[in-house]
């Protein structure tokens, strides 16, 4: 799968920015690589590509806190 399918601007209506998709992105295909079994019932072998397209398809989750306590 070319990493422009799917386009970008779709992958960003996912997220809130694009340093959350990369992070989500990165932090899903690591687990992937680490043995964890893909979410979508597919042929790619790229551990990346099968994370963007579970982000693609909304199987991955995200939860951003909001507020962070300052001394």
């Amino acid at each position: 799968m070319p990493m422009t399918n799917p386009p970008i601007g779709t992958l960003l209506d996912k997220v809130d920015c694009r340093y959350t998709l990369v992070v989500e992105v990165a932090k899903r295909a690591r687990q992937l690589v680490g043995g964890v079994q893909p979410l979508i019932d597919t042929k790619e072998v790229k551990a990346v590509c099968v994370a963007v397209e579970e982000v693609n398809r909304g199987l991955i989750a995200y939860d951003r806190a909001t507020n962070i306590d300052e001394e």
